[in-house]
């Protein structure tokens, strides 16, 4: 069974898709693990370390997919980069396959089969597969040391003999993983934190924190959450008494830091022009959604941008990535619990149950076609049906 590491293409993402442990665990389930040259230099491990790992180092990647049976990466591959790969191998990375059924098809086309990490269950054995959770626990953090670098100010009270510094107002806008991390981070630093969040689960998970919930706790917030464990889209009369709430609220707070995000819909609009307008000078808001649309109207993928009334946007993009190293090694721990689950541990084979549920749930492509069921071409669909 061989085994590929890609070296990520796109100038945004030093993460890699292994970890040194992971290599030797994959070794140990008796993988030939084939790393791309140079696959881990962004995040600090060099080919020299992957080798003495038990990792081949192949001169790039075209090499390291010749042959492969698993290909494992951080973001989906090309269709191209893909060629010499066996039939039916296993490309596993997330994919984001909403709105790229495009190129979806052009994977199917290879007869590999794709499965995007980040359509997990969110099970209890799948736990130690949640990419999703693994990535914006880091970006919360993330969030909150950038907000604190462009801030200027420190963020704890402090009474010292030339004065007192009051404690910084931090206000963050959804409190999934990424917010709750983001709310955990700048109670650790000292800051008067507040935030908010859709769903009524929420509020205790804020509260028990350390910070104080806003919300509009009307009937519609009171299921304002899937099955899944997600924020449901708001209705536009919900969303306007929830503007009205927070844009005082707003107009209060030295940093902002808005997270939310809807699975394959664009970001929802939480911070109006007119919420930023009414914000200090020297203010700052850091939009962990801007590569999905932005919850800040203002916002600019890659950049920090300072308004007229001279609030800074931050608007990074791969938030994750600003802390490669650790996000690769959580990464990769996700990946090699997945995989595991695909191997046979008595031959040393892949031996993949497609019944499984969590190959069920993460299967984009098979057999030359799409086919999860979410992003079937509307003909395939409908005759499936």
């Amino acid at each position: 069974m061989r085994l590929s590491v890609l070296k990520e293409t796109a100038a945004t993402e030093p993460r890699v898709s292994a970890s040194l442990e992971t290599v030797k665990r994959f070794v140990g389930l008796g993988a030939e693990v084939v790393v791309a040259s140079g696959a881990g230099l962004a995040s600090g491990v060099s080919d020299a370390e992957f080798s003495g790992a038990g990792a081949s180092i192949a001169a790039d990647n075209a090499a390291a997919v010749a042959g492969a049976d698993v290909v494992l990466a951080v973001r989906r591959p090309e269709a191209a980069a893909l060629k010499g790969v066996k039939p039916g191998a296993l490309v596993i990375a997330i994919a984001d396959p909403y709105g790229n059924e495009a190129a979806l098809a052009e994977i199917a086309a290879t007869g590999a089969s794709l499965f995007a990490m980040e359509l997990m269950p969110r099970i209890t054995r799948a736990q130690v597969m949640d990419v999703l959770s693994s990535q914006a626990n880091l970006a919360g953090y993330r969030a909150v040391i950038d907000a604190s670098a462009e801030f200027g100010r420190a963020f704890p009270m402090m009474m010292t003999a030339a004065g007192t510094v009051p404690a910084a107002r931090v206000f963050v806008m959804g409190a999934g993983v990424a917010g709750l991390q983001a709310i955990a981070t700048a109670r650790r630093l000292g800051a008067v934190v507040s935030a908010t969040d859709v769903r009524p689960a929420a509020k205790e998970q804020v509260e028990s924190l350390g910070a104080k919930f806003i919300a509009v706790e009307d009937e519609e917030f009171k299921q304002a959450e899937t099955a899944g464990g997600y924020a449901k889209q708001m209705s536009a009369e919900y969303q306007a008494k929830q503007a009205a709430l927070t844009a005082s609220h707003i107009a209060k707070q030295d940093i902002v830091i808005t997270t939310a995000l809807i699975p394959g819909r664009p970001a929802p609009k939480l911070v109006s022009a007119e919420m930023v307008a009414a914000m200090k000078a020297g203010s700052v808001i850091v939009d962990l959604a801007v590569e999905r649309g932005g919850n800040v109207v203002g916002a600019v993928p890659g950049e920090v941008v300072t308004t007229d009334n001279g609030v800074k946007i931050v608007g990074h993009l791969n938030v994750p990535g600003r802390l490669a190293a650790t996000a690769s090694q959580l990464y990769a721990k996700n990946l090699y619990a997945f995989v595991e689950t695909l191997i046979d541990k008595g031959s040393k084979a892949l031996a993949v149950k497609w019944d499984d549920e969590l190959v069920k749930a993460t299967l984009l492509t098979k057999d030359g076609a799409i086919v999860h069921p979410n992003f079937k071409p509307a003909e395939a669909a409908a005759s499936a049906a």
